[in-house]
């Protein structure tokens, strides 16, 4: 991998600046000898689950610690930081108040570049979730929002948070619409939560957003998909960074934390909805929400793994961020170190199936029900008794990204039936495939009843 010069301008600065108001400390020795680990985590941002909110309820880095501190004589602490982007995580880690932090591909490439500049470098050591087509970005607008295509956008506001894979997504999805991301729309960067509020009030004409919030307003029916991320074809992940000096200071508390996470992955693999209520618990998201994207057959993967093609991805991101200002260039090969999870982490990661099935979640079930088609879940819906669907869930016909299917909208062929995350894709279709017709969902669930 080609290395690169890296260095911040002044316009990254004010997205990175310390908090004021910073607790916890560096991984030193406290007075009685006990060693405080600080990690930063985004508890909503809830692909990051695996090193995050899942890992910290399940206890498993304090287990980890425990017995690593048995075979080096070392008390340990853990103290857990929840913040709701990766910006201040980069702060607290690069002012040494954080060890180790989670975020997602573009922050991560924020962190390399700020840990640098201030002489605090950070390493990228795993992953968490990801999604190699890049689904876990989603644009949405409002209900009954006349907008149909990201051309649409021409001339309106969209909200995002600059700096985040959202934004990405945004810029390359416009670019190849044929719209300048500078020129043609007038970007509002704004925080998540508050992206919404305008959405809502109608400050703002469509959200650009990363996991869980264009899931959540789906499912609260506060927005509908304008463009799926996978649409580019693109990956997008989120992952774990350390402070390079903790790294080389306590190998033995690094190791441990991968241990954990990896133990944590496979605990989701396992027990998907029951990791999903957990988090659902810990976060106040709905527990359906939540499933939509870390469940069996969700849009993220989890994987500790530095896959190729994960680190080629974020090759590509460089230039985005370098455009908007934000970097002039960030050595990607040295910021990565696979060292660590292969010195901690030996087993092989348990298999995920391959491409997502539909999926019915009852009402008091533990489990969930898997078709192999869309109109086989139709037909199951269709059955099952008044008030029992909790949540059902079914991948778009082209992007394979996983989707509410009362929030989908649905293709018919005679009796076939397919489902697509946005309307365009629909359109798509249908205009390639004489005879095909858009139906609501549910007319599509009573011509699949059985």
């Amino acid at each position: 991998m080609k290395k690169k010069r890296l260095a911040v301008p002044s316009a990254a600065l004010a997205l990175l600046l310390p908090l004021a108001a910073a607790c916890g400390g560096p991984a030193g020795a406290e007075d009685d000898g006990t060693v405080t680990v600080t990690v930063g985590y985004q508890s909503k941002t809830i692909n990051t689950v695996t090193a995050g909110t899942l890992l910290r309820s399940l206890g498993y880095f304090e287990e980890e610690l425990a017995a690593q501190g048995k075979k080096d004589g070392t008390r340990y602490r853990v103290v857990w930081q929840d913040y709701a982007t990766g910006a201040p995580i980069t702060a607290q880690m690069t002012a040494g108040k954080i060890d180790i932090g989670s975020m997602g591909d573009f922050p991560l490439l924020l962190n390399a570049a700020r840990g640098k500049q201030l002489k605090e470098p950070t390493r990228l050591v795993s992953v968490t979730g990801y999604n190699l087509r890049g689904g876990l970005n989603t644009v949405v607008t409002a209900p009954g929002s006349q907008l149909r295509t990201l051309a649409d956008l021409k001339g309106k506001r969209v909200s995002t948070s600059v700096g985040s894979a959202a934004d990405g997504t945004l810029v390359r999805a416009l670019r190849r619409t044929g719209l300048d991301p500078a020129k043609d729309v007038r970007k509002l960067n704004q925080q998540p939560s508050v992206g919404a509020s305008a959405l809502a009030a109608g400050s703002a004409d469509a959200l650009s957003q990363f996991v869980a919030w264009p899931g959540l307003l789906a499912f609260q029916g506060k927005a509908e998909a304008l463009y799926d991320g996978a649409e580019l074809d693109l990956p997008t992940f989120h992952g774990v960074t350390v402070r390079e000096e903790f790294a080389r200071e306590r190998a033995g508390a690094l190791d441990a934390f991968l241990r954990a996470q990896r133990r944590a992955t496979d605990r989701l693999r396992a027990e998907p909805v029951a990791s999903a209520e957990s988090v659902a618990k810990e976060t106040g998201l709905p527990a359906e929400v939540v499933y939509l994207y870390n469940g069996a057959q969700g849009i993220a993967t989890f994987d500790p793994a530095l896959r190729p093609e994960l680190l080629a991805a974020l090759e590509e991101d460089v230039p985005v961020l370098r455009e908007a200002g934000l970097v002039e260039d960030v050595d990607v090969a040295a910021f990565v170190d696979p060292a660590p999870l292969k010195r901690a982490v030996t087993a092989p990661a348990l298999p995920r199936a391959g491409a997502a099935k539909a999926e019915l979640w009852l009402r008091g079930r533990s489990g969930t029900l898997a078709f192999a088609t869309a109109g086989e879940l139709l037909a199951a819906v269709a059955k099952a008794a008044p008030g029992s669907v909790r949540a059902a869930y079914v991948p778009d016909a082209v992007t394979g990204t996983p989707w509410f299917a009362d929030r989908a909208v649905w293709v018919g062929d005679g009796s076939s039936w397919r489902a697509f995350v946005t309307r365009a894709a629909a359109e798509r279709w249908v205009a390639g495939h004489p005879g095909s017709r858009i139906a609501a969902y549910a007319d599509a669930v009573r011509a699949a009843a059985p």
